[in-house]
C-alpha cells in the first residue's frame, strides 16, 4: 500500500509542470545559449592567445602554456580552435536562417553545443559543413546531433558524392586503428601524408609507409612550419630505421618519437636521436 501511495505521489509530481514567466523563459534561453557557445568562446580565445603569442611572457611554447594554464594538450586547443571556425561558418552563411522547420527550435537554428559534434566537419569546405550539419540535425530528429551521428553522415555523403579528400601532402595526422588489423600497434602514432587518394592517404609513420582510409586518420592541425619540422624528424627516423645494426634500445627510442603528441623534440629527445645517429654513422664507417 505504501509503495502504491508513493508511486501515485511520484506520478502526480511528474505531471505537475511549473510554467515559466515570459521573463524566466527569456532568461532560460539566454543561459542555454551561453552554455551552447562555451566551446566556441574557448576556441576563439585560444586562437588569439596562440596567434598573438600572448603566452610568451611565461612559457616558451603554446603547448606548455595550454597544459599549465588549462590542463589540456595543444591538440585539444587546436580542436577547439577548428571547431570555433566551423561554428562561425554555420552562423554566418545562412544556416541560422534555414527555412526547414525540422531544424528550428523556437525559431532558432540548431547549432553545435560541443567541439566533438563538429570535429568531423573541420576538414571539409564551408558549403559541405553546412549541408552535412543540416543533414545530421535532421537525422537526430531536429535536435543537436552527437559527434557519432555527424561522423556517420560525413562518411555516407563522402562515399555517395565522392567529396574530395581534404588532406594535403605533408600534413601531419594521427593514426586511428579502429577495425583495421593492419594498423594494430599503430594507434596514436603520428604520420605524414605522402600521397592523397580518393578515400585514403598514403602516410609515412615511424616504422614504414601505410595506405590508410580517411576515417582511420585524425588531423593534428599543426601549422605549416610545424609540419615541415615534423617532416625533418620523420626523415631522420626513416634513415635510422633502415640501418642494419640498429639495436633494440634504439628502436624503442624511435617508437617513442613516433608517438609524440607535439610538433617538436625536447632537449633530451634531441640528444637521444643525435646519439643514435652518431652510433649508426660510426658502425657504418
Amino acid at each position: 500500500m505504501l509503495q502504491e501511495m508513493l508511486s501515485v505521489e511520484s506520478t502526480e509530481q511528474l505531471t505537475e509542470i511549473d510554467e515559466l514567466t515570459p521573463e524566466e523563459e527569456h532568461e532560460r534561453l539566454f543561459l542555454e545559449r551561453r552554455v551552447e557557445r562555451a566551446f566556441y568562446e574557448a576556441g576563439k580565445a585560444l586562437a588569439q592567445l596562440r596567434d598573438r603569442k600572448l603566452y610568451r611572457s611565461t612559457h616558451k611554447t603554446f603547448e606548455d602554456y595550454c597544459r599549465d594554464r588549462f590542463g589540456h594538450s595543444r591538440q585539444k586547443s587546436n580542436y577547439l580552435i577548428a571547431a570555433a571556425d566551423v561554428f562561425d561558418n554555420l552562423t554566418t552563411n545562412g544556416c541560422q536562417n534555414s527555412l526547414v522547420e525540422d531544424l528550428t527550435t523556437i525559431g532558432t537554428q540548431i547549432l553545435p553545443t560541443s567541439e566533438r559534434q563538429v570535429r568531423p566537419l573541420t576538414k571539409l569546405e564551408p558549403q559541405q559543413q553546412q549541408e552535412i550539419w543540416q543533414a545530421a540535425v535532421e537525422e537526430a530528429g531536429g535536435k543537436a546531433p552527437s559527434g557519432r551521428v555527424v561522423k556517420d553522415v560525413v562518411q555516407r555523403i563522402m562515399e555517395r558524392t565522392k567529396v574530395p579528400n581534404a588532406y594535403q601532402l605533408g600534413e601531419v595526422c594521427q593514426i586511428i586503428v579502429k577495425d583495421n588489423p593492419d594498423l594494430r600497434g599503430k594507434g596514436g602514432c603520428w604520420a605524414i601524408v605522402s600521397a592523397v587518394n580518393d578515400f585514403s592517404c598514403t602516410v609515412m609513420a615511424w616504422d614504414g609507409e601505410y595506405t590508410v582510409r580517411m576515417d582511420h586518420l585524425k588531423p593534428m592541425n599543426y601549422l605549416k612550419q610545424e609540419c615541415e619540422q615534423m617532416q625533418l624528424i620523420s626523415d631522420r627516423i626513416s634513415r635510422l630505421r633502415h640501418h642494419e645494426n640498429l639495436e633494440e634500445a634504439a628502436v624503442a627510442v624511435l617508437k617513442h618519437l613516433g608517438e609524440l603528441k607535439r610538433p617538436y623534440l625536447t632537449g633530451l629527445e634531441e640528444k637521444m636521436l643525435s646519439l643514435i645517429e652518431l652510433e649508426c654513422s660510426t658502425t657504418s664507417s
